[in-house]
């Protein structure tokens, strides 16, 4: 089949991933994204996968000196911050931006439409259309849903597919590494720890600076706590000082301090002494209840979804940038060899459903003993986990079976 016009929804990374993966096939694409202004930093820290570096270098852009901090493998500690496991796995750590802005830059920027708010996605016989609140029509042969979590596309296509909260949120923080203590600094700053705190998981790891730095003296370390709650409390977290509740996620800037200093009193509780000073000190916190949505189609005709459109699967594997950029890369690649659109998104499909559902159950697994609030993973048998499996298999793109 020839190459035809593509409307993508949604231009964060699995948006350009998809963007630039179509255009360099010599697919016509508008990308269209809700925000007003360039899209910033989101989130604390990413996994640069050697999968993902492959993605990356087919489009021109391999990794910089820059493009993340070194870790040569894990190490675990226990709810008295004993270490009891050390694990060789070498790893690259970064931060979102360091992928995202790559991938803008190389996309054609006046196919890239700002404050492009989609209200509506119509297709028949003849094609796709997407309208924009403020009346533009964008039509192609396909859309894809590349717009995330609260996906407008999913929410057409597949509108009884809604984010269900697994029973826990991530707490998350971030340190400047220069202000944490100097025992802190010269025996943990380079390690990628797990935590096992009772009733949740506690880890840190090293995040590059504001300006991609990867010295020590100006970059970060962010920590992420999963802490079980229940949906009364969530809803609680969730309410602002002026009483608006935000879905699905709020805004550091609105977060209660009531709610942040009920956390900071349970880290007395519950985070060891030796780690304990990344919540204290942390000059950025915010929170982040985990939402899965599990889809058991990612075609509907001429209607694409990529991404955490298609599936949100709660962070524990940390694949979700790798993930995106995966769909797009078997989207592009089906597109090309396809004889037809149809066989083309069937084998798309094929590709991609299984593997991604996989990952949403691995990671539904990595979480289901903070879910129910045990004590440590091996307390139930039938999880078949230990804290040595959990520290093994997280934060890494599993092969199925693993």
């Amino acid at each position: 089949m020839k190459p035809g016009r593509a409307v993508i929804v949604g231009g964060s990374v699995a948006g350009v991933f998809a963007g630039n993966m179509l255009v360099q096939r010599g697919w016509q694409v508008d990308i269209l994204e809700r925000a007003v202004d360039a899209l910033v930093s989101r989130g604390t820290g990413i996994g640069r996968h050697n999968e993902l570096e492959a993605l990356l270098a087919e489009l021109g852009l391999p990794p910089g000196d820059d493009a993340g901090i070194v870790v040569e493998g894990r190490t675990g500690f226990d709810h008295t911050g004993r270490l009891f496991y050390e694990y060789a796995y070498w790893q690259r750590l970064t931060a979102w931006n360091k992928v995202f802005q790559p991938l803008y830059d190389a996309f054609p920027r006046a196919y890239y439409h700002n404050s492009a708010t989609v209200t509506a996605i119509e297709q028949d016989k003849s094609g796709v259309a997407a309208r924009t609140a403020d009346g533009r029509t964008f039509e192609g042969d396909i859309v894809i849903g590349a717009d995330g979590f609260g996906s407008v596309v999913r929410g057409t296509v597949a509108p009884d597919k809604v984010p269900e909260f697994a029973g826990y949120v991530a707490w998350r923080g971030i340190n400047d590494s220069n202000d944490l203590s100097a025992d802190f600094v010269a025996n943990r700053e380079r390690l990628y720890a797990y935590v096992f705190v009772k009733k949740g998981q506690f880890i840190g790891y090293p995040l590059t600076g504001l300006d991609g730095t990867t010295d020590v003296t100006t970059r970060r370390y962010n920590y992420l706590w999963y802490y079980p709650m229940d949906e009364a409390a969530l809803t609680n977290l969730l309410t602002d000082a002026d009483g608006v509740v935000h879905d699905y996620g709020i805004p550091p800037a609105k977060l209660r301090l009531e709610p942040v200093a009920a956390m900071k009193e349970d880290a007395y509780r519950y985070v060891p002494d030796n780690f304990i000073e990344l919540v204290e000190r942390a000059h950025t916190t915010m929170v982040q209840p985990i939402y899965e949505v599990d889809c058991e189609r990612m075609v509907y005709d001429n209607i694409i979804l990529i991404g955490d459109a298609a599936h949100v699967v709660r962070p524990h594997v940390g694949t979700g940038v790798l993930k995106a950029g995966q769909d797009a890369r078997a989207l592009a690649g089906s597109l090309e060899t396809g004889n037809t659109l149809t066989d083309a998104l069937a084998q798309f499909e094929a590709a991609r459903l299984d593997y991604n559902r996989f990952l949403a159950a691995r990671s539904k697994l990595l979480g289901s003993y903070i879910e129910r609030r045990l004590d440590d993973p091996a307390d139930d048998p039938s999880l078949e986990l230990t804290r040595e499996r959990i520290m093994r298999i997280s934060g890494r793109p599993p092969p199925p079976g693993l």
